[in-house]
């Protein structure tokens, strides 16, 4: 674990694309936050989503937002996605190895060319957002079977952090007791051993 903290101080300071991977509860989106706090965009939005959690239709109105008139349920005005909310900051992609193959050519446009076109819209809009990615999948696999685009893949895989399992560092269970204990004494106001 300690090389990995390692390694990330000094991808914080970086651009790159980061997939961060490993298995449920290792804390990715918690490594993506603390790369995001230690980096120049730490003073700009962070913006996290779940990409297995949201249906691929609202998933892409979510993320590249729309026009008015797109669809029927549209807001009159139109809305802007989390890309542009996310502007000169980070957007967390959870769970990429869910998104749609429809939705992976979309994001792709944005990792190639750094613009985001709305639902129903004709114009591009430049971004300058750092993408950090997770999954808990084996995306070669994914590959393999075509589900995943091998292009995608290696624009997200530019830098790629995996997180072991707490089973494989025991060391860090002292750690995590304190914290916790720490939290919750302070939260219910009372000393918990």
């Amino acid at each position: 674990m300690q090389r990995v903290v390692t390694l990330a101080t000094t991808i914080a300071r970086g651009d790159s694309t980061v997939l961060i991977r490993g298995e449920t509860g290792t804390g990715k989106e918690i490594f993506a936050r603390a790369l995001h706090a230690a980096s120049p965009r730490a003073e700009k939005t962070f913006v996290p989503i779940n990409c297995g959690a949201i249906p691929d239709t609202l998933l892409e109105s979510e993320l590249f937002g729309y026009e008015k008139g797109a669809f029927t349920g549209a807001i009159k005005r139109g809305k802007q996605g989390l890309f542009e909310f996310a502007d000169g900051g980070s957007i967390f992609l959870d769970e990429i190895g869910e998104l749609a193959p429809h939705l992976q050519v979309k994001l792709l446009r944005i990792l190639q060319d750094g613009k985001v076109r709305r639902i129903g819209g004709t114009r591009e809009v430049p971004v300058n957002v750092r993408i950090l990615a997770a999954t808990n999948r084996n995306l070669e696999d994914l590959l393999q079977k075509g589900w995943f685009r091998e292009d995608l893949y290696y624009r997200l895989n530019v830098i790629e952090i995996t997180l072991p399992p707490l089973r494989e560092r025991n060391e860090d269970i002292p750690l995590l007791v304190d914290h916790f204990c720490n939290k919750f004494s302070k939260q219910y106001h009372k000393e918990i051993e």
